[in-house]
């Protein structure tokens, strides 16, 4: 009787997609491989990063995604035309990473990220990176601010070693994705942490490549982490003052103080936010990125 030689199905994680292939990330492995994507008849769903697939890895070693199992939960980018693009699949953490100095805390960028994060019911965590380069002054500024408001915050120096074990036990056994503008130390991070597992981008015709600016996932046990492709792709789109302030919790409760109750907290009189603001209730930084959302969406 001849033997069956059909490889097996074996389970991985998407890293990153292109149009014809995608980088996979399979258990027991170490580095990421390219795997072709299946052709399908009809609409075919494209896989995401955090995406669970199954493939085969075929004589040659070519690998071909073969299916990709059922999302438990999906992570949306909204345009300001309305329109809606997944970002990533199965995740259940949002790390926001922010420099200290070199560049300067981009503190929209952040707050713009914790009301995504807000908005989408998922668990935020904020970490400031280069705490050797800025003032103790405005370390300690940042972090309580930030603290106070309820987030767990974590200041690290991933050079130094300075608290990667505290950001590695704060990640464990979740599905988290790292976001932050370019030059922040999210690559620090990941090396810091024990992970290279360096990707580039896949061609449209399915042949990856190897870049300097590289999508990562680092797999620890059950989870995992993924570097985003770029931070700017999680705009808010086009949204409402009611729903924005409740993405910013220490607006929450002010907003109901307010004389109207469709009231914008941009000018209205006898506004409760803007008291609140005037009062040291609300950061004025915080306040101002409530207004840039709400005036420019992206």
């Amino acid at each position: 009787m001849k033997a069956d030689t059909t490889p097996i199905l074996r389970r991985a994680l998407v890293v990153s997609t292109g149009k014809n292939a995608a980088w996979v990330s399979l258990d027991g492995e170490v580095e990421p491989r390219v795997a072709q994507l299946r052709r399908m008849t009809g609409k075919r769903s494209m896989p995401v990063p955090g995406d669970v697939v199954f493939v085969r890895v075929l004589e040659d070693e070519k690998t071909v995604v073969e299916r990709v199992e059922p999302r438990a939960f999906t992570l949306e980018r909204r345009s300001a035309d309305g329109r809606t693009k997944i970002m990533a699949a199965n995740v259940d953490t949002l790390v926001t990473v922010t420099a200290l100095a070199d560049p300067p805390p981009r503190l929209i960028t952040l707050d713009q990220l914790l009301a995504f994060a807000e908005l989408e019911g998922i668990r935020p965590i904020v970490v400031f990176t280069k705490p050797d380069l800025a003032s103790q002054d405005v370390c300690e500024e940042l972090d309580a601010l930030y603290r106070d408001l309820g987030y767990e915050t974590i200041v690290v120096n991933p050079k130094g070693r300075e608290n990667i074990d505290a950001f590695r036990e704060a990640i464990a056994g979740r599905h988290a994705m790292l976001s932050g503008i370019s030059g922040v130390g999210k690559s620090s991070i990941f090396k810091a942490l024990g992970g290279e597992g360096t990707v580039g981008t896949v061609s449209r015709f399915g042949m990856g490549r190897q870049t300097t600016t590289a999508a990562r996932l680092y797999r620890m046990g059950d989870g995992f982490l993924i570097d985003s492709p770029g931070v700017n792709e999680f705009g808010l789109g086009k949204i409402e003052p009611d729903a924005l302030v409740q993405a910013f919790p220490e607006m929450r409760k002010p907003a109901t103080g307010c004389r109207f109750s469709d009231c914008t907290h941009l000018r209205e009189p006898d506004c409760g936010v803007r008291a609140a603001v005037e009062a040291g209730v609300i950061a004025p930084s915080r306040y101002g990125s409530y207004r840039k959302i709400l005036l420019e969406p992206t």
